[in-house]
């Protein structure tokens, strides 16, 4: 159940178990003025606190469940990891961002203060967290971890980022937010502004990636033609080439311009630009074990001793 009024303050309202190790949270947010579920999966060994992977989903985030999870295997791939994984419900079309006004359609965006002021102390208290974090995110969520990660670069140790798109800022950056935006009947200018307004800067990354040195970097995308998930004759795949296809190919340019721009900075980053595959989750499935080491490594020095 959500809480339909605005909470005093933060606080884990109830949790209901999938499983053992899999759980829906439900958590008082003053910031989004409800109460919010995230997912939580949990490792087999709790016995020591651990860091926590935190994972955003793409435009289409359901109100009941998450594309990593449902589509990602992301529960079948962490579960023999040590780490706590946070993976949020909801939210399309919002950025996983602070929007400056209430939308008439998508609601109170405030989620980048629930997600970096609120949760994480509560996640950390409640299942074990040792405040060393790394956020990954695909599509809309790629550049909004990305964004968080900018703005919040002490809160993260390492981020990975699938086929998004990184400047916000610039003309076709905000275009294509926008249209992302509008396509859920949304009002961008509720989350940033008018074009003019400074606040679409202030969350490009590309102009800001300073911010993103000394944290560890994973980014990939593909190329946009067919791959070996887009055969067959389901509507599916006929759906990733005729609609992924060019998505993924604006999103290789979009990663590739950042890849440039951090190696220009002599910022260090893995980057996988794959030779084919569409904007599609099978692709994506196997970008979490491909970024996996590269997120590891960086939260390795986060652990703690016995609780």
């Amino acid at each position: 159940m959500v809480r339909p009024v605005a909470p005093e303050e933060v606080s884990i309202d109830h949790i209901e178990e999938i499983s053992d190790r899999w759980l829906r949270v439900f958590v008082n947010s003053p910031a989004m003025a409800r109460t919010v579920q995230v997912q939580v999966l949990l490792p087999e060994d709790r016995g020591m606190p651990r860091p926590t992977v935190y994972l955003l989903d793409g435009r289409a985030a359901s109100a009941d469940g998450n594309s990593w999870l449902n589509q990602g295997n992301a529960a079948e791939f962490f579960a023999d990891k040590d780490v706590n994984v946070v993976a949020t419900v909801g939210g399309p079309a919002g950025y996983y961002t602070d929007w400056q006004h209430p939308d008439p359609v998508l609601g109170n965006n405030k989620w980048e203060t629930f997600l970096t002021k609120e949760l994480p102390p509560l996640i950390d208290a409640e299942f074990g967290g040792n405040g060393h974090n790394a956020i990954e995110g695909v599509s809309m969520g790629a550049e909004a971890a990305t964004m968080l990660v900018m703005r919040n670069p002490g809160l993260y140790q390492a981020v990975a980022a699938h086929s998004g798109c990184y400047a916000m800022g610039s003309e076709f950056g905000q275009a294509q937010a926008r249209a992302v935006v509008q396509t859920y009947g949304g009002n961008p200018d509720n989350m940033f502004g008018d074009q003019d307004d400074p606040d679409w800067a202030a969350h490009d990354v590309l102009m800001n990636a300073e911010a993103l040195r000394g944290k560890a970097i994973y980014l990939s995308a593909g190329s946009g033609l067919p791959g070996v998930f887009d055969s067959g004759a389901t509507v599916d795949a006929l759906n990733a080439v005729v609609f992924g296809g060019p998505l993924e190919a604006g999103a290789n340019l979009c990663t590739m311009v950042l890849a440039d721009r951090l190696s220009r900075m002599q910022i260090p980053a893995t980057v996988d630009m794959r030779p084919s595959g569409t904007h599609s989750w099978p692709y994506w499935a196997d970008d979490l074990a491909r970024a996996w080491p590269t997120l590891a490594q960086a939260l390795e020095g986060g652990r703690d001793q016995p609780r």
